[in-house]
């Protein structure tokens, strides 16, 4: 048996060979070639599965990928490949100075790490970076090999192989070359961006364009707008493309293999070209040329195939709603046209109002006789696809839902609800707000309640000088509200003493005798001044003394 990596590298040397309708077995691998060009790899063993990625070139038919996403491994540069040799001033081991790839011209280090410090990290083709992957990737999009040698095209038929050779021997002539780099002189301008180019700066010259210089990271191509890899070029109408686009420029390319069709009869499709045989479908890869198909994440399908892949079921007979059938479609389920009926009455409910109720549905008719629920307003159904307004376990028709009071309905507006009654703002405050007891108008907030009675902060004043009593001292009168300076001046006793009101408010204490009133502070003897409250006294005329007062008086 042979090894792993030998037998890869058989298979995939046999697979470039086999043309459509071939097969190869060896051991537990079995290829056969698509009628589309795709080369269908299938092993048993997960090993040789992976080593397959380091050497397949085309599209896998099995997994969908493009060889984009599978390593690859490319055997020439940009110079080479095209089919030019090494010039003189061409540095020919680039791997000695740690790149893949040095352009001619640069015959220094320090000329090399100059051009290359003026392109983007990422697209320096440093050996093991990023930078070598793009390269590789650029020169498999740019300088597709099916271009540059009929040895590489497995799609050409005989009677147009001279027509390929005369365009390849033709654009090797007027349009093909390979740039080079060189100091500018004083005075230059960069043909990709119009800005000058310093003197002595290295730039990218294109000798089929005479003497146009570019910069370095200006050197790109017209159509993709992508760096022309390893200088390549080619030149049409005065701008420089890549290979692949200025090739397309001229003829139509198979979105399929990715060759150019030289033939006169090849099939449009889906905004592409195709060679008539490669039109195919995604799944069974038959031929959709002069058939019926249907795109699907944009990739065409025979009808079969999307009918058998992507096509519904219909929920009433179980048969598959094809696409010629209009597909009906309700809470993930479908129905044929025709089968989109109600489970009662049998009428068909295509553009019709219809309510479902567990798997089946209904007309509305039906549905109201059966399920219907009642509004909580009129005590009515609600028919299929009447709005309802739902409040906690309550409903009503939009209509129906309204103030309870002035009948407007609330639709989306805000409302009070009250017990079983529904009220707009306005009539809840109308009908239930509190009231202040002195201007009669609602208290929304901050308000103060006096015997049970609710009033505004600023309606509860003093009777008398209308003062805010809020969180103040007061008293009242005939249940009328004073402040203690109002009703001391107007009610209260007076002090025979100092002539003030004795109020009483705040626990103030007093003395009454015989129609006369004192302040406990004022009640005291009319000649010594000592505090007569608690003891005894004896009045002499208008005043007050103490005993051991009057005994002075009378000795």
């Amino acid at each position: 048996m042979m090894d792993d990596r030998a037998l890869i590298a058989t298979v995939v040397k046999t697979a470039t060979s086999l043309t459509f309708g071939e097969r190869f077995v060896e051991e537990d691998c079995f290829i056969f070639i698509t009628r589309s060009g795709y080369r269908c790899f299938l092993f048993q063993s997960e090993h040789r599965k992976h080593l397959l990625s380091e050497f397949i070139k085309k599209n896998c038919i099995s997994c969908k990928c493009s060889r984009d996403i599978h390593d690859v491994i490319v055997e020439h540069g940009g110079r080479p490949r095209v089919g030019l040799l090494p010039t003189a001033q061409e540095i020919t081991e680039p791997r000695s100075l740690g790149y893949a790839f040095i352009p001619s011209g640069l015959t220094s280090a320090r000329l090399v790490d100059q051009f290359y410090s003026m392109l983007p990290n990422s697209d320096v083709p440093r050996l093991g970076t990023k930078g070598e992957v793009i390269r590789t990737q650029r020169i498999l999009k740019q300088l597709p090999r099916q271009d540059l040698s009929i040895n590489a095209c497995k799609h050409i038929e005989p009677e147009n192989r001279s027509s390929y050779q005369d365009f390849i021997n033709a654009r090797n002539e007027i349009a093909l070359d390979v740039g080079c780099v060189r100091t500018a002189l004083p005075d230059m301008s960069c043909m990709g961006c119009s800005k000058s180019i310093l003197p002595q700066q290295t730039c990218v010259s294109a000798p089929r364009l005479g003497k146009n210089l570019w910069h370095p990271p200006c050197f790109k191509c017209s159509t993709c707008d992508d760096l022309l890899v390893d200088l390549a070029y080619c030149v049409f109408e005065d701008n420089v493309y890549c290979e692949r686009h200025y090739a397309e420029k001229l003829k139509p390319r198979c979105a399929s293999c990715d060759e150019l069709i030289f033939s006169g009869e090849y099939t449009k499709a889906m905004n592409k070209d195709w060679h008539g045989q490669h039109f195919c479908c995604w799944q069974c890869d038959e031929s959709l040329t002069g058939q019926r198909y249907v795109l699907r994440d944009e990739h065409p399908y025979c009808v079969q195939c999307y009918e058998t892949v992507f096509a519904n079921s219909c929920e009433k007979c179980s048969k598959t709603i094809g696409i010629d059938s209009k597909d009906l479609s309700y809470k993930d389920k479908h129905w044929h046209e025709a089968c989109f009926l109600c489970a009662t009455c049998g009428d068909s409910l295509v553009d019709k109002q219809f309510g479902s109720k567990g798997e089946r549905i209904y007309c509305g008719r039906c549905y109201d006789e059966q399920f219907a629920s009642r509004c909580d307003g009129c005590g009515q159904i609600f028919r299929a696809g009447t709005k309802k307004m739902e409040y906690k376990t309550r409903q009503w028709h939009e209509k129906c839902f309204c103030c309870n009071v002035c009948k407007t309905p609330i639709g989306t507006q805000s409302f009070i609800p009250r017990e079983q009654e529904i009220y707009c703002a306005k009539c809840y405050e109308d009908k239930y707000a509190t009231r202040c007891i002195k201007c009669n108008k609602v208290i929304t907030s901050g308000g103060v309640t006096y015997k049970n009675e609710p009033w505004h902060r600023e309606c509860f004043t003093c009777t008398n000088c209308n003062t805010s009593l809020a969180g103040a001292r007061f008293t009242s009168r005939d249940d009328k509200p004073y402040c203690a300076e109002c009703f001391g001046e107007l009610f209260a006793k007076r002090c025979t003493s100092c002539n003030k009101p004795i109020t009483g408010i705040g626990g103030t204490k007093f003395i009454s005798f015989e129609d006369r009133h004192w302040h406990n502070d004022c009640f005291y003897c009319a000649n010594c001044r000592t505090s007569l409250v608690g003891r005894g006294f004896i009045t002499d005329a208008d005043d007050i003394i103490c005993p051991d007062c009057a005994k002075k008086n009378f000795m």
